[in-house]
């Protein structure tokens, strides 16, 4: 049966690969090649665990296909990179990791957030319960951003 699991430092390197094919969808959407999770680098990735809770979606066979990563800060839990490799997509996965993610805060603002034209993201996001709230930019690249919470 497929798992959840905390994920450790040992598996950035997988996670990552799992990113770089996940994120291309997005990068095709927004023809834009530099986005920060196709450019992000094992050091980084690395590093992110010291900050955030990381999960990983594990198959029978052991394989990690999906992950996501969040952390709290002033009441508010920031869901960042949540990815599933493009062969296990359209099953649910992305759904339970969230929710997943979500049984580590409480009483707590969620807030995450995706291009503004990826509408497959916002459909499930809405349909979890979280509203836009806000369009914009981010400092370090030009897709317009739609930011979402959830109390």
């Amino acid at each position: 049966m497929a798992t959840i699991e905390r994920a450790s430092k040992e598996d950035a390197s997988e996670i990552l690969s799992i990113q770089k094919l996940a994120y291309i969808s997005e990068a095709e959407i927004y023809n834009d090649y530099e986005i920060m999770p196709l450019k992000e680098d094992i050091e980084t990735a690395i590093q992110s665990f010291d900050k955030n809770i990381v999960l990983k979606y594990v198959t029978d066979d052991g394989k990690i296909v999906g992950s996501i990563r969040a952390y709290e800060e002033a009441g508010e839990c920031h869901i960042n990179k949540l990815m599933v490799h493009p062969e296990y997509q359209n099953q649910g996965i992305g759904r339970k990791l969230l929710e997943e993610i979500e049984k580590y805060f409480e009483h707590v603002t969620f807030k995450l957030f995706t291009g503004s034209l990826s509408t497959k993201n916002i459909a499930l996001y809405e349909k979890l319960g979280y509203k836009g709230y806000k369009t914009g930019k981010l400092d370090v690249e030009d897709t317009i951003f739609l930011f979402m919470e959830k109390s």
